[in-house]
C-alpha cells in the first residue's frame, strides 16, 4: 500500500507545480533544458483541462474468449493537465488516475505532442506521442513505469477524443485506451 502512496503523492507532487515553473529550467540550449523549458511553458501559459478516460479496448486476436471476459474494459477515471496549442501544434502536460483492465487503479503523469490538421476553433485532427510514468499492479507492485506510445485525436474545438495503442504480444499489451479532453 505505500507503493500505492508514494505514487499517489509523485502525481500530486507533479501536478501542484506552482507558476514558477520555469524557475526550475536552465537557460541553456541542451535538449533537456529544451524540454523543460516546454514543459514549463505549457503549463504556465497553457489553458486547464479535464480528462475522463473511459474505455480500453483489448484486440480479441490477441486474448482467448475467457480471458476478454475476465477483463474491466469500461475503465472510468479522471485527470487535469494543461495545454497550449503553438504554431498550430498541441503540447499538453497531464495527471490521471484510472481503473486498469483488473479493476485496479493505475495513476499517469506526462507530457504529449501532437501535430494538427485543421482550424483548431472547428474540427480538427491530430497525431503524435506522449512520454509518460505509470504504474500498475500487475506489472511492478506499483512501481514507477516510463513509456512512449503514439497518440491520436480528434477534436472541435475545446474538446477532444484521443486513444493511444499499447503493443504487445499473445495475452498481454495490444490495447487501444481512449479518453476525452475537456479545455477551459
Amino acid at each position: 500500500m505505500n507503493s500505492k502512496l508514494s505514487v499517489l503523492g509523485a502525481t500530486m507532487l507533479v501536478l501542484s507545480i506552482n507558476s514558477n515553473a520555469y524557475a526550475l529550467c536552465d537557460d541553456s540550449h541542451s535538449f533537456m533544458d529544451l524540454a523543460c523549458q516546454r514543459l514549463a511553458k505549457t503549463w504556465n501559459e497553457g489553458d486547464s483541462d479535464i480528462y475522463l478516460p473511459f474505455h480500453t479496448y483489448h484486440l480479441r486476436s490477441a486474448y482467448t474468449d475467457e480471458k476478454i471476459d475476465s477483463f474491466r474494459e469500461d475503465n472510468w477515471g479522471l485527470g487535469y493537465g494543461r495545454s497550449r496549442y503553438e504554431n498550430g501544434n498541441l503540447d499538453m502536460v497531464y495527471g490521471m488516475y484510472f481503473l486498469d483492465s483488473h479493476s485496479k487503479p493505475e495513476p499517469m503523469v506526462g507530457y504529449a505532442h501532437e501535430w494538427m490538421w485543421g482550424d483548431t476553433q472547428a474540427l480538427h485532427a491530430g497525431l503524435g506521442y506522449t512520454v509518460f510514468v505509470t504504474a500498475r499492479s500487475d506489472l511492478s507492485n506499483y512501481m514507477p513505469i516510463p513509456a512512449i506510445l503514439p497518440i491520436a485525436s480528434v477534436n472541435y474545438g475545446k474538446v477532444s477524443v484521443n486513444t493511444t495503442y499499447v503493443p504487445g504480444g499473445n495475452g498481454y499489451g495490444n490495447i487501444f485506451f481512449f479518453w476525452s479532453r475537456f479545455s477551459f
